[in-house]
């Protein structure tokens, strides 16, 4: 296959993802608003940042007045995965020029990292196009829709529940990472903290989850190698 072929079975590949994306999307452009940012702020955030879930948490905390500290902390614990898929996809576009490497890294996402990777294992494809088909559609739906979201803002009717997108996206993407015992116990523990600690000042809960639920995937990975190990 070509590089053009590649590309186009990316797109093809992320096309049902993208109605995921577009409610996400909305809320974050509306709750920018919502939150006192421009809409030149919001579009701004949008654009630079990049990241949905951290994008969220960022404007949440912004709305609900907290330090500033404590949104950049946040922000960089719900980003630490994106340091972990670095460093797991940078082997297969070690070839590429640093423009191409910046654009890469700009793009990478959650769907865009747990998709590639999964076409990555056959042979004969080319990474930059099929990761480029998958990363490129993903951003331009997201900044279009965080766009009209800021342009709609409060429009938006309270009882049209666009919130249910956020947890949606992240399931169909969670459940098939679960492999072994490391990511099964990441899950668990960071989806329970956060999910019980969701009342605490300044979202805490996420960044608390988060932190110990890779706590828990390191501590139990080695373990359930070596049960592995003993059943073999």
């Amino acid at each position: 296959m070509t590089l053009r072929d590649d590309f186009l079975a990316g797109v093809r590949d992320v096309a049902p993802v993208l109605l995921g994306i577009v409610p996400f999307g909305l809320v974050a452009g509306a709750a920018a608003v919502e939150a006192g940012l421009t809409g030149a702020q919001a579009v701004g955030l949008s654009v630079v940042v990049f990241a949905g879930a951290s994008q969220l948490a960022a404007i949440d905390l912004l709305g609900d007045g907290a330090p500033l500290a404590v949104v950049v902390g946040t922000v960089v614990v719900v980003n630490l995965r994106m340091v972990m898929y670095s460093a797991s996809i940078a082997p297969h576009f070690r070839d590429l020029a640093a423009r191409w490497k910046a654009l890469v890294a700009y793009l990478l996402t959650d769907q865009a990292y747990a998709m590639s990777l999964t076409r990555f294992r056959e042979n004969g494809v080319s990474r930059r196009g099929y990761y480029l088909g998958v990363a490129a559609p993903l951003w331009v739906v997201w900044q279009i829709c965080t766009v009209v979201g800021v342009v709609v803002g409060a429009r938006v009717p309270a009882w049209l529940p666009l919130d249910f997108a956020l947890p949606l996206v992240f399931l169909a993407l969670l459940v098939p990472a679960v492999e072994d015992a490391g990511t099964a116990a990441a899950a668990l523990v960071g989806g329970t903290l956060a999910t019980v600690g969701a009342g605490l000042p300044y979202e805490l809960g996420l960044p608390l989850g988060a932190v110990c639920g890779v706590l828990a995937g390191l501590l139990a990975a080695p373990v359930g190698r070596a049960l592995g190990g003993v059943r073999r």
